[in-house]
């Protein structure tokens, strides 16, 4: 559930290939301040990200 203070963002990720791009995907998120977790769908080439209000999308883009 979303609050001001906890936000879930999905954005789609183009051109992850295996197993081991999903990895560095999510570790790259998680790497963020802010970020709580971070799940990436290979299949739907789709992240989840749950994170704190203050952590914009274009810094989670920039950290992939």
């Amino acid at each position: 559930m979303d609050t001001p203070l906890h936000k879930t963002t999905e954005f789609d990720i183009i051109g992850m290939t295996c197993a081991s791009c999903v990895g560095r995907v999510e570790k790259a998120l998680a790497r963020v301040e802010g970020v709580e977790l971070a799940q990436v769908n290979l299949a739907t080439e789709r992240a989840t990200v749950r994170h704190g209000g203050e952590v914009s999308l274009e810094r989670m883009q920039q950290a992939i």
